[in-house]
């Protein structure tokens, strides 16, 4: 049987960075764009909306990682893993058990989420909903998972980047805005660094194990340079909202972040050398998301 902290290692905390940062930094749009609209904001509209939709995001990020041990310890693929502790491929957990664990936080998530549409009014975001926990599941699971073929940072991109900040500050204030959608385009693109840097660790044994991600079709040349620029990127994007609201030139605080991660990619870091890239690159966009929430609440 698991102990706590396996199931804590198994949920693998170092990826709730990808779930904070959206929200963070949907609520500092919805702030700004509250402020711009009226000259106040109303706290007592915002917090509580803001918290759910950071429940749904943790909820869902957690319930992604359960499926994803769960599917690929059952096909394998987790047999020979450098990575973080997987819980059925380890054979720490039962494979049921590790399901039941997916399934619980994915309908969390859906508890939170209809909670939070409900307070927001925006009823037809429950086909949203239902289109995200259907991609944490059909990630690796299934019998056509996504992931196997290439499509995983896509749909990163979109759920983690473009729905989560856009339906964030949609769900405190809806009036849509193009800082809103730099910001998540910024967002997107360093979870999809995240989950480059998993990839791009498991290149050989994905290989072996025929799951297909996109840094197996890349290579490592073609992933480590995918890798630089959508960790560089995000700071380029904002270049028109820090002309248009000058605080948000806050961003730049995260920069220097960026040179570890950039420097052991682009070095040639391989396997257990890249664990600790990954803890720095989700502290990147933990930071950058945060500092972009307090530069458009200024």
């Amino acid at each position: 049987m698991a102990s706590l902290s396996q199931w804590v290692e198994g949920a693998r905390p170092k990826t709730l960075p990808a779930a904070l940062a959206p929200v963070a930094a949907g609520t500092g749009v919805a702030i700004w764009q509250l402020g711009e609209q009226s000259g106040s904001v109303d706290w007592a509209l915002v917090i509580p909306r803001a918290l759910l939709a950071l429940a749904v995001s943790f909820s869902l990020q957690i319930g992604v990682n359960f499926a994803n041990d769960y599917s690929d310890g059952i096909r394998g693929t987790d047999d020979d893993r450098v990575g973080p502790f997987r819980l059925t491929g380890s054979g720490a957990a039962a494979p049921r058990t590790v399901k039941s664990a997916a399934v619980g936080s994915l309908a969390a998530g859906a508890v939170f989420g209809i909670a939070l549409i409900a307070l927001a009014q925006i009823w037809w975001a429950l086909v949203v909903g239902a289109a995200a926990i259907a991609a944490a599941w059909f990630y690796t699971g299934g019998r056509r998972p996504y992931g196997y073929r290439g499509l995983g940072e896509v749909f990163v991109f979109v759920f983690f980047g473009l729905v989560a900040v856009n339906g964030t500050a949609y769900a405190i204030t809806p009036h849509p805005n193009w800082v809103a959608l730099l910001a998540s385009i910024a967002i997107g693109l360093l979870a999809v660094a995240l989950m480059l840097t998993n990839n791009l660790r498991d290149i050989p044994t994905d290989a072996v194990a025929g799951k297909r991600t996109l840094a197996v079709r890349l290579g490592q040349r073609g992933t480590r340079a995918l890798f630089t620029v959508n960790l560089l990127a995000p700071f380029v994007l904002m270049v028109p909202v820090m002309v248009a609201h000058r605080p948000v030139l806050l961003v730049l605080v995260a920069l220097p972040l960026a040179y570890g991660p950039v420097r052991a990619v682009l070095g040639g870091a391989r396997g257990r050398d890249l664990i600790p890239v990954l803890g720095r690159t989700g502290r990147l966009e933990l930071v950058f998301s945060l500092l972009l929430l307090l530069g458009l609440a200024l």
